[in-house]
């Protein structure tokens, strides 16, 4: 789909007039004029990904006041950035967030083209787009779920997702080859988050108050609350494990690291067993327990993760001392009260809430 069919009727100029007015303002937008700071975009798109503006903010707002810019991020030990990370899912992320600062501060500062910040740990297309084109004026169009809707009812895709995800794409970068976009690409690009975000909305488009409406196909077809279409999404697969509160007299906990990579790699957990398709019996989970105790049934959690869902079954047990085997077999001790402060990931968390603990 090329710009000669989308631009004339989708015109940059009427919705950066419309964005020059109603521009949200967010923690890590720099204010008209000002200068950006790559540091603070590329953060806000790495915490963005499958995660709500709302439930970012706060969370962006502590990350920065701990790590103020990319060198001290850089600095900070691993374990400080997954503990500022946690609830926040997805912790590849951070993982690939830490490695990314190292390797901007070794090269002395981000790159400013696509192929540049392609290269750094955990920066995909996407990503590298936006920071081009937010922080340094280089034309392009991050395609996000906001501005994958709005060229989808622009162009009037109706092919469901996600088989349409090619043309959608190209719909987009033909709205952003209008000269308008390609003059002012910082603007532009925020300009199609928050007509996303704040009018071309998933049920119900305020159509009227558009600066689009005129040139939208699916507007003029009467279809744009439908748009995108998405195909049925499969049944997510069920997944059981039992996992191990175990405390001591001093009033601490056992934990242990997962491995560094996979999911929630090298994130805290409670011990505990594989997550499997067939629920754990209790006698084949307590076999798995970090040393012999008086366990009891402490309850179940449920967990949904992207492509499964989760249920364990948390055992709780109080001893004078965690037997030494259970620490050297990689077992971390830590205060239960201090637990706020860990490395946890949000499903262990719901566990330690359950035990009316963190």
């Amino acid at each position: 789909m090329s710009a000669s069919v989308i631009a004339p009727h989708a015109p940059a100029a009427a919705l950066l007039t419309w964005y020059d007015r109603h521009r949200r303002r967010l923690p890590w937008r720099a204010p008209p004029g000002a200068t950006t700071d790559p540091y603070r975009v590329w953060l806000s798109e790495a915490m963005l990904q499958q995660t709500t503006v709302t439930a970012v903010i706060p969370y962006y707002e502590r990350f920065v006041s701990r790590f103020p810019d990319v060198a001290a991020l850089a600095a900070a030990p691993l374990d400080d950035v997954l503990s500022a990370w946690a609830g926040l899912g997805y912790y590849a992320r951070a993982r690939n967030l830490h490695a990314c600062a190292r390797a901007v501060v070794a090269a002395g500062g981000f790159p400013r083209d696509v192929a540049g910040l392609r290269a750094l740990p955990g920066i995909g297309p996407y990503t590298a787009t936006a920071i081009a084109a937010i922080a340094f004026g280089v034309p392009g169009v991050p395609v996000d779920g906001n501005v994958e809707r709005v060229a989808a009812r622009v162009a009037a895709i109706e092919a469901p997702l996600p088989g349409a995800r090619a043309a959608i794409r190209a719909a987009a970068e033909a709205l952003g080859q209008d000269p308008a976009a390609r003059a002012r690409p910082s603007d532009f690009a925020q300009a199609l988050f928050d007509l996303g975000a704040s009018l071309c909305t998933p049920a119900a488009p305020a159509c009227g108050l558009c600066p689009w409406r005129d040139g939208c196909a699916a507007r003029r077809l009467g279809i744009a609350a439908e748009l995108p279409r998405k195909a049925p999404k499969p049944a997510r697969p069920a997944r059981f494990g039992a996992h191990f509160w175990l405390t001591d007299a001093a009033g601490c906990v056992l934990l242990r690291r997962r491995p560094p990579s996979g999911l929630l790699g090298g994130m805290t957990e409670l011990p505990g067993t594989d997550w499997r398709p067939a629920p754990w019996l209790p006698a084949e989970a307590l076999a798995l327990a970090p040393m012999a105790a008086a366990w009891r049934e402490a309850g179940q959690v449920r967990h949904g993760f992207t492509h499964f869902t989760l249920t364990i079954d948390v055992y709780a047990a109080t001893v004078g001392a965690i037997a030494a085997p259970a620490i050297a077999a990689g077992g971390l001790l830590r205060p239960v009260a201090g637990l706020a402060e860990a490395a946890l990931p949000s499903v262990m968390r719901k566990c330690v809430a359950l035990m009316g603990a963190g």
